[in-house]
């Protein structure tokens, strides 16, 4: 199959883009950025560069691929988050109609059903109802859990202030996933056939938030390490100071708010919490280490 592939080399599009390679498909890897191309190519994929807010980009990339793994930057912009990302969704869309692609992937997030208090996520819940609205094309719309590597921005609070934490107790429980697992899940189904949409779940561990605290801090030798329930506004104000753009903020405080509520989680508690991924907590632990005394 000819496969198109969006994320550039990212923690899941790169090793999406090897698996395929490796099971022979024809693989295009899309990426913003020049210095990457011979990256790709030295995977032994085809390298498209250029901008997926260029919809005449996308349509000449797309052209004769039998199916294409969707995602969005988790961040676009310092402003308008939420907004730029549904534009780049539907240019996404703009480009599949036109190329008729069959099968599409998108990377979406657990909390995308929801329209309201999940920040970010929200973004991908209009884009899920975008693509609902395109014919002639199955979509699996795969609702990743919370990405292990957002743990390593925690890493500066715990080295500094000893703590970890998040504007939820420690008593939630956080459905978690790796990028490899996603991108097993990915594989899987962009070889699907069938004309159905569906929602596909790919979740590595569901733990509270006191074990992230409890095993990641184990793993460097903070076996004290606890868990910090943060009010929203000390939460906004903390990341303020961390130097991150407001809009950003505010977004981050409100899935929070989500997790904490119960929001975020809802859809895939009622789906029965399935869990697929392999990739443990403390699986995880080992990357977490590596990475913090770096």
């Amino acid at each position: 199959m000819k496969i198109i592939v969006t994320g550039s080399l990212g923690n899941t599009a790169k090793p999406l883009a090897q698996q395929l390679i490796a099971e022979g498909h024809d693989i295009t890897v899309i990426s913003s950025s020049e210095e990457k191309k011979s990256e790709i190519e030295s995977l032994g994929a085809k390298a498209a560069i250029g901008s997926i807010t260029d919809v005449n980009f996308l349509v000449k990339a797309f052209e004769g691929a039998d199916a294409v793994f969707a995602m969005t930057p988790p961040i676009m912009g310092e402003n308008n988050i939420v907004e730029n990302t549904v534009n780049a969704g539907k240019n996404y869309a703009e480009a599949i109609t036109k190329t008729g692609i069959k099968r599409v992937v998108m990377l979406s997030s657990v909390g995308a059903d929801s329209p309201v208090e999940n920040g970010p996520i929200k973004g991908l819940h209009h884009i899920e109802k975008l693509y609902n609205e395109v014919d002639n094309t199955s979509f699996t719309f795969l609702r990743a859990g919370y990405f292990y590597n957002n743990f390593f921005n925690d890493i500066p609070l715990i080295q500094n202030a000893g703590i970890i934490g998040g504007n939820y107790p420690a008593s939630v429980e956080v459905p978690v996933v790796h990028p490899i697992d996603i991108a097993k899940a990915a594989a899987e189904e962009l070889v699907k056939s069938g004309s159905a949409n569906s929602i596909r779940y790919i979740v590595s561990d569901v733990r509270k938030a006191a074990d992230f605290a409890k095993v990641l801090g184990t793993a460097v030798n903070k076996r004290e390490l606890p868990w910090v329930e943060f009010s929203d506004e000390d939460s906004l104000n903390g990341m303020l100071q961390a130097g991150l753009p407001e809009d950003m903020a505010h977004l981050y405080v409100e899935m929070g708010r989500g997790i904490r509520t119960g929001v975020v989680q809802k859809d895939f508690t009622d789906h029965g919490s399935p869990v697929t991924g392999k990739v443990k907590l403390e699986d995880f632990a080992r990357e977490f280490s590596n990475k913090f005394n770096i």
